[in-house]
């Protein structure tokens, strides 16, 4: 009688078990219609950042977009990828500006010096409050200011 009640528990377990698995290998083919987006690394880290602010802005009178501004420029001269996707090189003249298209042609002036430099955006920041643009290293050579690091600039967005 034991055993007979003890084969029976057994044999119940395991239907138990049988089943259940069963059940779990069904819901592995059937899609979830709620899936997490998968987006870049580098795109997350850019919209947990916020944008520098522009000391000055001066508009176009004929398409109201802003065409000049002022304020600090710092540089870079490390980071493995841009955000437009292209690998960064500090040897090229390209800055990180927040909002400008990837592409813009964009002159930067260092007010100190007069020394100016063009550059073409292809990278977003920078992410210190108060600075307007980075430039790469050899951007920042031609504006003299490798030494300090920063310096006071104006931006002319050359079309």
């Amino acid at each position: 009688m034991v055993r007979t009640i003890g084969l029976t528990l057994a044999a119940a377990s395991l239907a138990a078990c049988a089943q259940s698995s069963t059940v779990s290998r069904n819901a592995a083919f059937v899609p979830s219609a709620k899936q997490a987006a998968i987006k870049p690394h580098r795109e997350m880290r850019v919209a947990a950042r916020e944008p520098s602010s522009v000391v000055r802005h001066e508009r176009s009178s004929e398409s109201g977009a802003a065409t000049k501004s002022a304020g600090v420029a710092s540089f870079y001269s490390e980071d493995s990828e841009t955000a437009s996707g292209e690998k960064f090189d500090p040897n090229e003249l390209t800055a990180a500006h927040p909002s400008l298209p990837f592409g813009t042609k964009l002159r930067v002036t260092n007010t100190a010096t007069g020394k100016s430099v063009t550059v073409r955006v292809n990278d977003r920041g920078p992410y210190v409050p108060g600075r307007v643009v980075d430039v790469s290293y050899s951007a920042a050579q031609a504006l003299g200011m490798v030494n300090s690091g920063i310096a006071n600039v104006t931006l002319d967005v050359m079309r």
